[in-house]
């Protein structure tokens, strides 16, 4: 079992000497997040996020918008916090209600403080092997599979899942650490072919119990990024975590699992910004 929450608490513990030495230089690290509409989901997303921030000593505002902000306002407040100096990460918490372009606006958040690593900027210098900032869920994943010790180079690895937030750049990720990576998701046909060939099986398709442990090679380390709200109002991940924990050699929970890596990444992000931001100061 690989614990998410036990590794992200030692990541937030570990910043918290970071922030301290940032402190000298008076800087502190803040994080602002842009919250548009009342997505109950998001809010507590958002709560658990502040949480971690004041155990890392970090700064964090929350800036709401009604659900029916028109668009060019929602830039507007980004770009008023692009211009802030004691903001060194901004968030678009999402999703954005349905009128609202969330590409276009996404590529309002000044790529210096982007730490979700989602604008295009970010993910094309991740595609050239340069990136600024890692997207927080894959970055979580490559950390969990790291401290499990799970060997990333020359491995085979197939993702479950397409998405510009984890699927593609997850991909991506692996590729650089020496993994030959298959892209597949909910449409590609005899998906367990290529599932039960992975020695790192990411789960990303958003689709509760989409895989089952019949569709796992056995010692393989599945990573279940899935989080998905059953009628009974319990949580599931993608993966059927009864009929996998005894197949795989690793396997994340849900919860528990990659969900507080998120949070803690998004965090670490937050801290190198403000790193950053010393040290073009002083440049």
């Amino acid at each position: 079992m690989i614990d998410g929450a036990a590794a992200a608490r030692e990541i937030i513990s570990g910043l918290k000497e970071r922030v301290a030495v940032l402190g000298k230089s008076n800087v502190r690290p803040g994080l602002a997040a842009v919250q548009v509409g009342e997505n109950p989901a998001s809010k507590i997303y958002l709560r658990n996020k502040v949480r971690a921030c004041d155990e890392a000593g970090v700064h964090s505002d929350v800036h709401p918008l009604p659900a029916d902000c028109p668009q060019d306002r929602v830039i507007a407040a980004l770009e008023k916090l692009n211009r802030d100096p004691q903001v060194h990460g901004i968030l678009l918490q999402l999703p954005l209600p349905p009128h609202l372009d969330t590409e276009r606006i996404m590529q309002s958040v000044a790529p210096e403080k982007d730490v979700d690593g989602l604008t295009w900027a970010s993910l094309g210098a991740l595609v050239a092997g340069h990136p600024r900032f890692e997207p927080c869920t894959p970055a979580g994943v490559i950390v969990l599979l790291e401290r499990a010790g799970v060997a990333l180079d020359g491995r085979h690895a197939v993702v479950v899942g397409r998405s510009a937030i984890v699927g593609k750049p997850m991909a991506l990720m692996l590729m650089a650490r020496g993994a030959t990576v298959t892209i597949c998701h909910s449409r590609t046909r005899i998906l367990p072919d290529h599932t039960r060939r992975a020695d790192i099986l990411v789960a990303a398709v958003g689709r509760p119990r989409f895989i089952t442990g019949d569709m796992v090679k056995p010692g393989a380390a599945v990573i279940d990024v899935g989080i998905n709200r059953l009628p009974d109002g319990k949580l599931a991940g993608d993966v059927d975590f009864a009929t996998t924990r005894g197949v795989a050699g690793w396997i994340t929970p849900v919860p528990g699992g990659v969900g507080p890596m998120t949070v803690a990444m998004l965090i670490a992000n937050t801290v190198r910004a403000a790193e950053r931001s010393v040290t073009s100061r002083a440049a």
